[in-house]
């Protein structure tokens, strides 16, 4: 029997791009058809979900999506379902299989196109560009550029017709994905030139230009035009925020964001022309599900929703089935924590482990340490974690791998290096570049073992980075970090950090070798040992190092169970969230 061909395949086959495959299938020209009187067009949207997949209805899932989609549409209602980015990567559901299921769920839910996220990137470029082929759904950026060929790797603009209506969205992606991601991803194999860009520029003016271009593109195909992207409205982003992005341009009529989990319901923000658009996002992990709606007069208004009650049977029952054979891999009992840790600030609920120490910081950044001195009997001076790669509150009660894997969910693998004093006071001034009051968030901020330090707020930062924020020279000023002590095994004391001297540091490959967060002063350092360990497992086996096992044999973390307190002197104060003072902030 003749096997047929679809005419989806046909075209991938025949090598017609997915944007011209877009505008020939989603946007016929004006005259090619009349589209009849305008009816109301529903949008559903989502950002940030980063498979948090294990929620119970009424609370929302993709099953509980997929069925609300579904009711728009029984009721006769012309629907979509949008993604803004950051959903393959964030607990153990998305990282066990590189986002695959993730992908599975979203393509039975019926999304209909997505912009990548910062996150879309954590498992590497291939990977990546795989997960964009595994979705049912096209994927869209305007800025994502192949520097070899000067062509953006997705489309910039996707067309609907819906409700009498042309819906242009396009896609734009976040330029910090270089330093929130792994600038080695976008880089050739020898790590020496980029090969991939995601257009920013310093004063964003790159960005602009390239938002402003699809839009342009867009006007010429639709009757309404919505960004969809993950851009995000802290100042820690600028200039490249949404609202940045939606001043600089003219043409959007909305535009659904990500990437700060900000719950935004509505906020209207002018562009170049002075014209209002609709901002909106629904802040993270599935907290809401937005919903907008192009009513016929061309009026948009949105509303997020918290909860539904129907669900999907199929993907519930995909869900579940994923859902238990993580936790089945992952769910065995390790050790009992005796106090809560901590990401966050207790006496805020603000994320802290970005900008300050905190007990958890401690932590991890103690398994590191732990790790290579006590399990592989290397000799470790100091361990470094990146603030960007802790990711969960830890509440007081059972551990199991699956806790540390929702700690540390990226995959990243520790190593140990050998460097000098001033490698280590260059990353640690870079870390600290933003700290202080009324400093922005970094990812990069780094929690210390075997280490101490002060960060000077009041003295101005002169660190030379480059326009993709990577670290491209010491600072030229007064350093803001001062007083770097490096804790001696021999005399149980913290000693001044020597610029001239070797140390052997310790951290994960993503900050120490792959320029993550923009860490670059490691270049060329003499590496001791790699791939020694994922991220989780090296935190799960410093867990199951602890003493005071009670009688089901688990370990009691405490800090005086600690296996780092047979170091005399050593600063160590687990039940203390705000850490054991190794970071003082002046």
């Amino acid at each position: 029997m003749k096997q047929l061909i679809s005419r989806r395949s046909f075209l991938k086959a025949a090598g017609v791009t997915a944007a011209a495959a877009s505008m020939a299938i989603g946007a016929p020209a004006a005259s090619a058809c009349w589209f009849g009187d305008k009816s109301d067009v529903t949008i559903l949207y989502t950002n940030d979900v980063h498979t948090y997949i294990d929620k119970q209805s009424p609370k929302l899932t993709y099953a509980a999506i997929a069925d609300l989609k579904q009711s728009y549409q029984d009721a006769g209602k012309d629907v979509l379902l949008v993604d803004a980015g950051d959903h393959v990567q964030g607990t153990a559901y998305g990282s066990m299989d590189e986002g695959a299921s993730i992908i599975k769920l979203m393509n039975a839910a019926g999304y209909d196109v997505a912009t990548p996220g910062n996150h879309e990137f954590d498992y590497g470029m291939d990977r990546a560009k795989a997960i964009m082929k595994e979705a049912d759904f096209p994927y869209l950026s305007c800025n994502w550029v192949d520097l070899r060929t000067t062509l953006r790797v997705l489309p910039s603009v996707k067309v609907f017709v819906r409700g009498g209506r042309r819906i242009a969205f396009v896609g734009v992606t976040t330029p910090e994905t270089f330093t929130k991601s792994t600038p080695a991803y976008f880089m050739d194999k020898a790590q020496r030139k980029y090969i991939y860009d995601i257009q920013g520029g310093e004063d964003g003016k790159k960005l602009y230009d390239a938002v402003q271009k699809a839009i342009d593109k867009a006007k010429l195909l639709a009757d309404v035009v919505i960004g969809l992207g993950h851009l995000g409205v802290d100042p820690s982003s600028s200039p490249w925020t949404s609202e940045e992005v939606i001043a600089h341009t003219s043409g959007f009529d909305a535009f659904i964001d990500g990437h700060s989990h900000t719950v935004m319901e509505n906020k209207q923000v002018q562009d170049a022309s002075g014209k209002a658009v609709t901002l909106t996002q629904t802040g993270s992990y599935f907290a809401n599900v937005g919903e907008m709606t192009i009513a016929a007069d061309g009026t948009i208004t949105t509303k997020l929703i918290p909860t539904h009650e129907g669900m999907d049977a199929g993907i519930a029952a995909m869900q579940t089935s994923w859902v238990n054979t993580v936790d089945d891999m992952l769910g065995e009992k390790i050790a009992v924590g005796d106090s809560d840790f901590y990401v966050s600030d207790p006496a805020t609920g603000k994320r802290r482990i970005r900008s300050a120490e905190t007990n958890l910081g401690d932590f991890v950044a103690d398994g590191i340490y732990t790790y290579f001195n006590e399990v592989e009997k290397l000799h470790c001076d100091v361990a470094i974690m990146n603030g960007g790669g802790i990711r969960a509150d830890v509440p007081a009660g059972d551990w199991t791998f699956k806790t540390c894997k929702q700690i540390s969910p990226f995959g990243n693998v520790a190593c140990l290096m050998s460097v000098t004093g001033k490698q280590i006071q260059d990353a640690l001034e870079f870390a600290a570049r933003f700290a202080g009051e009324d400093g922005k968030e970094n990812g990069g901020f780094l929690q210390v073992a075997g280490a101490t330090y002060e960060i000077h707020t009041d003295i101005p930062n002169t660190v030379q980075t480059d326009e993709k924020n990577v670290w491209i020279g010491s600072a030229t000023g007064t350093p803001r970090v001062q007083n770097v002590k490096i804790y001696d095994k021999a005399s149980g004391s913290y000693l001044p950090l020597d610029p001239g001297a070797t140390y052997a540091l310790a951290g994960m490959n993503y900050t120490l070798r792959n320029l993550g967060d923009g860490f670059a002063m490691f270049d060329g350092a003499e590496l001791i040992k790699d791939y020694v360990s994922e991220d989780y497992l090296v935190m799960s086996t410093y867990a199951m190092t602890f003493d005071g096992a009670d009688a089901a044999g688990l370990p009691h973390l405490s800090s005086a169970n600690s296996p780092l307190a047979a170091y005399p002197g050593y600063l160590l104060n687990y039940e203390q969230p705000y850490g054991a003072g190794r970071i003082t902030i002046l």
